[in-house]
C-alpha cells in the first residue's frame, strides 16, 4: 500500500497586513527532493499554516510530499463502532385497544 510522507524543510511567517508568507527553507533537504522536466530542475513543495504559531512566532510549516510504500502488516486503525439501533417491543399491554 502507497502513502504520502511529508519531509519538511522549512519554516514561514505570514506578513500580518499582506496575504503574503515569507518562508525559509533549508537549501540542503529542500535539494533532496528535486526533480527534472524538459531538461529543467524543479522543486515542488507545500506551505501548511500552523495550528498555532511555534515558539518563534512562524505561522506555517514547508514540506514536499513523496509517494511511498508502506509495509502491507502494518496495523490499520480500528474502524468505528457502529451504534446499534434499538428495536422497541410492543407489550400487549402496551397496545390501546
Amino acid at each position: 500500500m502507497k502513502s504520502y510522507k511529508k519531509n519538511y524543510i522549512g519554516k514561514g511567517t505570514q506578513n500580518e497586513n499582506l496575504e503574503i508568507v515569507k518562508v525559509t527553507v533549508k537549501v540542503e533537504e529542500a535539494l533532496k527532493f528535486k526533480h527534472e522536466f524538459n531538461g529543467e530542475e524543479y522543486l515542488t513543495f507545500e506551505v501548511a499554516r500552523l495550528r498555532e504559531p511555534d515558539k518563534f512566532d512562524r505561522t506555517h510549516t514547508v514540506y514536499v510530499s513523496t509517494l511511498e510504500d508502506s509495509p502491507e502488516n502494518e496495523e490499520k486503525k480500528p474502524a468505528k463502532a457502529q451504534k446499534k439501533r434499538r428495536v422497541k417491543k410492543d407489550s400487549d399491554e402496551n397496545l390501546p385497544f
